[in-house]
């Protein structure tokens, strides 16, 4: 049996379920069951299929609610499992799917485990892919700053329009902001901050959704006065982070990527219930 046809033999004993489905492969497989409006096909929020499901089960708790999502998109977000299992809703199922691989970006990463030439490469793949700063010096510093820092020179210069385009996409070209140009700004600084800071410290995630909300209330809440806060408080946030990891005693040291989705998964679930008390 396909993965394909597993997912249409679950969603033939759906009775009447709200169906909420994980980035990439599980969204057209739902879909080539058949599309109905109670699917609510998640594109763009990496690990959030989960949570989404969470709030649904609390909202309407009349119903029942299926999660399908895949197994990477799921490890994205794996401290998610503590919050539902918290909360335990008893309308609420998730279904992960195993495909032996992950797609797109994931089926790389795995190819570059399968050909690490030793068992000491294999190991500081995956320690990359956990994210920490454990053994990392100057050298890696001068590496990730000047890409960091020619990333956050470009976001500050896009700052003008991101302000304008809070107003509406209208209001901002009527103010004279540059679609094209925003987006090359915005591509080309957040590929050049993040990627730099990634290529030395691994995948540390959370960071960009936890930060901001902290600083905007200290500032005037326009995008253009989040950046520089931003990057600053994000590298306070690590550097505490990193400090408690290294300090639990734990019998081996916790990963500060890991840590950080601990503390990121709870913090979105509080995002979505804010959002949802300011719509009601």
């Amino acid at each position: 049996m396909t993965r394909r046809d597993a997912v249409a033999k679950l969603l033939a004993a759906r009775d009447g379920a709200l169906v909420v489905t994980g980035l990439g492969s599980p969204s057209y497989d739902v879909h080539a069951a058949g599309d109905r409006d109670d699917n609510y096909y998640l594109w763009g929020a990496m690990g959030g299929a989960a949570l989404v499901g969470l709030g649904l089960a609390q909202a309407q708790p009349a119903k029942r609610i299926m999660v399908i999502t895949g197994d990477g998109e799921q490890l994205m977000a794996f401290g998610a499992l503590a919050t539902i299992s918290v909360a335990a809703p008893k309308n609420l199922d998730i279904i992960v799917l195993d495909n032996q691989h992950f797609v797109a970006s994931g089926a790389l990463t795995s190819l570059a485990i399968s050909l690490a030439p030793h068992a000491f490469a294999m190991s500081e793949i995956v320690t990359w892919l956990m994210g920490a700063l454990t053994d990392r010096g100057w050298p890696d510093v001068w590496i990730a700053a000047p890409l960091s820092l020619t990333g956050i020179v470009l976001l500050r210069l896009a700052g003008p329009g991101l302000d304008a385009l809070s107003l509406g996409e209208h209001a901002a070209r009527s103010l004279g902001m540059n679609p094209v140009r925003l987006r090359w700004l915005m591509v080309l600084g957040t590929g050049l901050s993040v990627g730099g800071g990634v290529a030395v410290a691994g995948i540390i995630g959370f960071v960009g959704l936890i930060v901001p909300h902290l600083v905007r209330p200290l500032t005037d809440r326009r995008p253009s006065s989040l950046i520089v806060p931003s990057a600053l408080a994000g590298a306070l946030l690590l550097l505490l982070a990193d400090v408690l990891c290294r300090i639990v005693p734990l019998v081996t040291e916790l990963r500060l990527g890991i840590a950080l989705s601990l503390l990121g998964s709870p913090f979105f679930l509080w995002l979505l219930l804010r959002m949802r008390r300011g719509l009601a």
